[in-house]
Formats: structure tokens, sequence, C-alpha cells
């Protein structure tokens, strides 16, 4: 067992989070300042949100000149929808690695609704990405780089890849549950922006959702989906 876990450690070591090229003009993994724009990106629109944050602010804060960000980002939008897909990548590993080897499919099920929906911990794989900060910016700030008017034209220029991975991987471990189940992906993307929202709502509206600190966005949605699926069967 513990064998395996090593295994599973040196291949997720060995995973480079690969990024739709058309998101940004530079790599920003390429650089140490392309790794410090991202890095310190994160904690200043965890810090200050979305809509204040700006590639001054951000030159300020790593002392560099705002036009050296424009080499690697051509807009704070682009920065964000490369944290958002630099996001669901990571999330797709987890959910490759950690349910390779599960071959029941009510465990793997399991397993997969707790690697989209779990409190996120930091990775120390990606020692410039603090995960548990952008985990907080998926949760207040993500819808903002999909809910624009030009999302079908970067939809068609693959912007969304990365999000759209997960849910074809998860509805695939739904259909392999219950293959008779009519609606794998609905139910898929229901799960995985229902966790968002539900940690949302247990910060911020606590008064609508049952969600709290002892019952979790993953306890809520294993009941959910269990007993959706086994009522479809």
């Amino acid at each position: 067992m513990r064998t395996k876990y090593l295994n599973m450690d040196r291949l997720l070591s060995n995973i480079k989070i690969e990024i739709p090229q058309g998101i940004y003009l530079k790599d920003p993994e390429s650089s140490s300042l392309g790794k410090k724009i991202i890095q310190n990106s994160i904690v200043l629109i965890e810090d200050i949100g979305f809509e204040d944050f700006n590639f001054k602010k951000l030159g300020q804060l790593i002392n560099s000149n705002e036009s050296s960000i424009y080499r690697y980002f051509e807009s704070k939008h682009n920065l964000l929808t490369y944290l958002t897909s630099w996001y669901w990548s990571w999330i797709e590993y987890q959910l490759v690695i950690e349910t390779y080897s599960v071959n029941n499919t009510k465990e793997k099920l399991y397993k997969a609704i707790e690697i989209v929906t779990r409190t996120t911990e930091e990775d120390g794989k990606y020692s410039h990405i603090n995960e548990v900060l952008l985990n907080l910016i998926m949760i207040n700030e993500s819808s903002k780089s999909f809910l624009t008017k030009d999302v079908d034209i970067e939809n068609s220029e693959g912007y969304f890849i990365s999000y759209k991975r997960v849910v074809q991987r998860l509805s695939e471990i739904i259909k392999a549950y219950n293959t008779t189940y009519e609606y794998p992906l609905s139910l898929a993307s229901t799960i995985i922006e229902g966790a968002l929202h539900q940690q949302f709502l247990k910060v911020h509206f606590k008064s609508i959702t049952n969600c709290d600190n002892k019952t979790t966005p993953t306890h809520f949605f294993t009941n959910l989906i269990l007993k959706t699926l086994s009522d479809g069967e």
C-alpha cells in the first residue's frame, strides 16, 4: 500500500500542468518572473478581489514594471482564466491518479465526488501556487472567467478545455456506476459547480445551506448523488 502511494507521488511530481496556449502570450512557467506573477496574482486577487485587482497593483507587489506583466498576459481576464484553467487541470490529475486503481465503481464514484468537492489543502509539489488561496478564488471569482460576452469565442479557442475535461471524466465515472442514467454530464457539471456554490454559501449565506463545519459539501453531494443514481437504477 505504501509503495502504491509513493508511486502516485512520483507520478504527480513529474506532471506538468498544461494550459491552453491562447490564454497567455508567454508561458509564465518558463521564467522566474512568470512564476512570480502567478504566485503573487493569487495572493492579491484573493486579498482585494478581482474587481479591484489590476496589473499596476500586481507590478508594485512584485517590484516589476506593469509592462512586464503584459508580456505574459493580454489582460487581467486572461490571467484569471489561466488561474482557473490551472486549478481544473490540477483537479483532473487528482481524479486520474486517485481513481486509476479503484476497480469498484461505487468506490470510484465516492472518491471522485470527494476529489471535486473536498476542502483544498496546499500541495507542496507546486511551490509557486498556493492551492488553498486559489480555491478561494475559484469559489468567489471563477465564474467571471466565463460569464462574458466573449465566452463562445474563447470556448472555441479551447480556453475552458481543462474544466470540460473534469466534467467529462466525472460523467464517465457516473456512467460506469449506473449505465442506464440518462444525464451523466448534467449531473457531473452540477456537482462541480454546486460544490463551489455550497462553499460560498456556508461562508456568506449560512441561512440558506445545510453545509457548515460539520456537514461538508462532500457529505451533501455524496448523499444526493448516490440517492439520485440508485433511484435511477
